[in-house]
């Protein structure tokens, strides 16, 4: 769809426009060291976006799974050589963890105005760039149309659904604790998909490849998975369920060791400004800040109910809850 290509690159060219430096710009300088899960292409805008408007700042960035990002960054804090700057990452249970140990550095003056409060850490130590969330997606020639999490429980889905692993994949961790803590769907609903046939397996690519091909008609996905490929012509159709979705946040936060607190402080601010916000639309995703307009397919960010997500908690029950998911599918 060439008028879907052409407003993305259009929001694109705007979010990476240069603009002509002013006095706060040319006061940050330096090197600035950011780890982020971002996918490679987007980390490269981000980066390239962020110089135009610091041009005095070197950035050097590294890009991985948040898992292997979270395993680099534990063994440089043992050996005493903590790397980064700043943290991009999928998760908020790992920046609560960090939080807690202490290795999160306060940003009480970040650019947090409009955004929902549910979004940032109450002591503005790490906040939400993007909502990436996970509904429901099913195969246009499914029988059943699901508007319901309770749907997947139905007969007619019975060893039909597919749904990555929480033990794989940081997006399913983040739904199982929500849906957990949810009322009216928590550990029964869990028992349910397992009584149903259903057997988690990796990621959310093959989640959605698996409901796209035919293999399975319905899957836990992540959204812009689902939108994304249904507006290339994927035979596949995305559902915000009635009881809400949980979602990523994908949270940026400065490390307390950070050597370049001034640049790592612009970049938060960059990341959560318009422009910040304008780029991740164009990179399909949908964008924290409640002004910008979200990328074609999607709903606005008011029209969107979202599950809870206590952070605290999800740090404290982890163990058990992954346990508890094993012994329920066999993992």
């Amino acid at each position: 769809m060439p008028s879907l290509r052409y407003a993305a690159a259009g929001l694109l060219l705007a979010a990476l426009a240069v603009f002509l430096p002013n006095s706060s710009a040319l006061a940050v300088s330096g090197k600035l060291v950011v780890y982020t899960s971002q996918l490679e292409k987007d980390a490269q805008q981000t980066v390239d976006a962020f110089k135009a408007k610091y041009p005095d700042v070197e950035v050097e960035w590294t890009r991985n799974g948040t898992s292997k990002l979270m395993n680099i960054l534990r063994a440089e804090i043992s050996a005493g050589e903590i790397k980064p700057d700043v943290l991009l990452i999928a998760d908020i249970i790992n920046m609560g963890q960090l939080k807690k140990e202490g290795r999160l550095l306060p940003y009480k003056e970040a650019a947090v105005g409009p955004y929902d409060k549910a979004l940032y850490d109450a002591d503005m130590t790490y906040f939400g760039t993007k909502l990436i969330t996970t509904g429901i997606v099913y195969n246009t020639a499914a029988p059943m149309k699901p508007k319901s999490w309770s749907d997947l429980l139905a007969a007619e889905a019975k060893g039909l659904v597919a749904m990555p692993s929480p033990l794989y994949s940081g997006a399913a961790l983040n739904h199982m604790h929500s849906v957990v803590n949810a009322p009216g769907l928590g550990w029964d609903y869990y028992e349910g998909l397992a009584g149903n046939d259903i057997t988690p397996k990796g990621g959310n690519g093959g989640t959605f490849k698996a409901v796209a091909s035919g293999e399975k008609l319905y899957g836990i996905v992540i959204d812009f998975l689902a939108i994304r490929n249904k507006l290339e012509g994927s035979p596949v159709d995305f559902v915000f369920p009635e009881e809400g979705v949980s979602a990523v946040t994908e949270p940026v936060a400065i490390l307390s060791t950070s050597k370049n607190v001034p640049a790592s402080q612009a970049f938060v601010d960059f990341i959560l400004s318009e422009e910040g916000q304008t780029l991740a639309a164009a990179q399909g995703f949908l964008p924290a800040h409640p002004t910008v307009a979200p990328p074609p397919g999607f709903p606005a960010q008011s029209e969107i109910k979202l599950i809870g997500f206590d952070a605290d908690q999800a740090i404290e029950t982890d163990k058990t809850a992954r346990m508890k998911f094993t012994e329920l599918f066999g993992e």
